[in-house]
C-alpha cells in the first residue's frame, strides 16, 4: 500500500476508518476470496453436524453480542 495514502487515511476519524473499512471489506466479491483449506473444510462440517445432533446448546447471536461487548467496555 502506498505509505502516503496510508498515512493521509489514518487522519480520518475513528468512525470514517470503520465505514472506510466497511466499505473496503463489502467491495470484495464472494468469488475473490480464496478457497477454504480441506482442514477448514472439514471444521465446518464438523462444527454443523455437532450442531445439529444437539441444536439446543447453540446460544443465540444476541447473548453472544452482549458477552463480547461486556469484555471491551
Amino acid at each position: 500500500m502506498n505509505k502516503a495514502l496510508l498515512e493521509e487515511l489514518m487522519q480520518l476519524s475513528p468512525a470514517e476508518r470503520i465505514e472506510l473499512a466497511q466499505d473496503l471489506w463489502d467491495s470484495v466479491g464472494n468469488e475473490e476470496f480464496p478457497p477454504l483449506t480441506p482442514e477448514e473444510e472439514a471444521e465446518i462440517d464438523r462444527r454443523l453436524a455437532e450442531h445439529e445432533k444437539d441444536p439446543s446448546r447453540a446460544i443465540p447471536w444476541e447473548e453472544v453480542r452482549s458477552y463480547l461487548w461486556s469484555r471491551i467496555k
